[in-house]
């Protein structure tokens, strides 16, 4: 009987007892291919010499300083890094220890910067249904998964949904992406218009989403038709790169492959890539500057903010990334994954669609591919490819509820950035097999 209170705590788990390149080795000695990263966090893979040798000596020279007595140089490293690669404007860098800290720390910090800006009736945020920013309080707010959201929701903030930008799903026969574009803006502004555009302080989106629909990019024009519509009416943009982040799509921060720059931009997984904790907010100098010349101090806090050993292993995954090129590797591994899958299934009667940028891709799986019907939610189909994934000895990350938390099973594939073209080839092999038996176990 364990005492460690699990995610589930029916189900009964392998033990982890080691990492190599990527895989995981269980007590057993049977190895699994990470085809998922964890969940998108396993960047570097599970035996990375120089992240290891750097948390080392970090923890040696000084483990942790609080931050309300010091700053260190590998925090103040990290952010000059960051900041350097970052979009236009994101000039300063506040450490939390994850990926929902992130966004509640985006959140407080749009509240607080209206507050001292004279203008504290913005109070409202707006994001987008079937969206996933956090399991805390706040993040879970402006989430938008039904199932996730529902017992708690006596307990969460004023929220708003508008349409997430799903093509496959939504978009109209005839539509051309420009159009499709232009309606979603269209929604934004009229949600603003709704709740008088003087009262709305954010809105916030993923730029590739993740988890709950399985890496779905937007069109190409969207974020910058939104960006548009956020400067018409001083509303700020809010992009959560948390999973589709820190080189996952080929590029450092996902939206610069849209051309659009944020006012605050949060980040986690990849950026410690599993080997510690941490996340971060990146923050506009407009942001920055309103409330170091007004009040002077962020009304927020955590213990473990810019945490000492943590900088320094995410500084040392940052100098990996671009030592090795590796996001050259990304861009083409997740060319070769998302063709190979393709291949694979562009004919598949219960495969609607593979997509994906980078090393971030998305499979969804459906009854009939000509009605885009989904399977039953009671079959669990999601779930019966991850078991029979793990069979095969590969982990991917399968998630059902993609339309609206209910219905609707998709998989989520997020190797790490080190995988070879016959790692590619393997992960699809079996993930072949682990769909082809899932879905004989549903009686397709």
């Amino acid at each position: 009987m364990t005492t460690v209170f699990h995610r589930a705590p029916r189900a009964t788990l392998p033990v982890a007892v080691a990492g190599d390149g990527i895989e995981i080795i269980d007590s057993t000695g049977k190895r699994y291919i990470d085809a998922c990263g964890g969940a998108a966090v396993s960047c570097l893979g599970h035996s990375n010499q120089r992240v290891i040798d750097a948390i080392k000596r970090q923890a040696q020279q000084l483990a942790y300083a609080h931050t309300s007595f010091f700053t260190t140089d590998v925090a103040e490293e990290l952010a000059d890094r960051l900041v350097e690669a970052a979009p236009a404007g994101l000039e300063h860098v506040y450490f939390v220890s994850g990926g929902s800290e992130a966004v509640e720390a985006a959140l407080k910090l749009a509240r607080q910067y209206f507050v001292e800006k004279g203008e504290p009736q913005r109070r409202h945020f707006i994001a987008r249904r079937q969206s996933y920013h956090g399991n805390t309080l706040g993040a879970l707010a402006i989430g938008g998964n039904a199932w996730r959201r529902e017992p708690f929701l006596p307990l969460l903030i004023e929220a708003h949904h508008v349409s997430p930008c799903y093509a496959y799903r939504d978009q109209q026969a005839g539509e051309t992406d420009e159009a499709y574009a232009q309606r979603l803006a269209d929604e934004l502004e009229q949600k603003i218009i709704e709740l008088g555009a003087d009262n709305v302080a954010a809105f916030v989106a993923e730029t590739v989403v993740g988890a709950t629909a399985g890496a779905v990019p937007p069109v190409r024009t969207y974020l910058k038709k939104i960006r548009a519509v956020c400067d018409k009416y001083g509303v700020l943009l809010i992009l959560d790169e948390i999973m589709s982040g820190m080189g996952r799509t080929g590029y450092l921060y996902a939206c610069d492959e849209d051309g659009v720059a944020p006012d605050l931009l949060t980040i986690a997984k990849g950026l410690g890539a599993g080997y510690q904790p941490i996340g971060a907010t990146l923050v506009s100098d407009r942001i920055y500057r309103t409330i170091v010349d007004g009040s002077g101090f962020f009304q927020h806090g955590h213990t473990y903010l810019g945490h000492a050993t943590a900088c320094a292993a995410a500084l040392e995954v940052q100098r990996v990334i671009a030592e090795e090129k590796l996001l050259d590797n990304v861009k083409a591994r997740g060319e070769q994954l998302r063709a190979s899958l393709r291949e694979h299934y562009g004919a598949h009667p219960h495969v609607g669609d593979v997509r994906g940028r980078g090393l971030f891709v998305g499979v969804e799986l459906v009854r009939d591919r000509d009605t885009k019907a989904t399977f039953d939610p009671a079959l669990k189909l999601h779930a019966a490819v991850k078991r029979e994934a793990m069979q095969r000895g590969l982990m991917v990350y399968p998630m059902g509820g993609t339309i609206d938390g209910v219905h609707g099973d998709h998989i989520l594939v997020a190797p790490p950035f080190i995988c070879t073209a016959q790692q590619i080839d393997t992960i699809v092999e079996r993930l072949s097999g682990a769909i082809d038996a899932a879905l004989a176990s549903a009686g397709a």
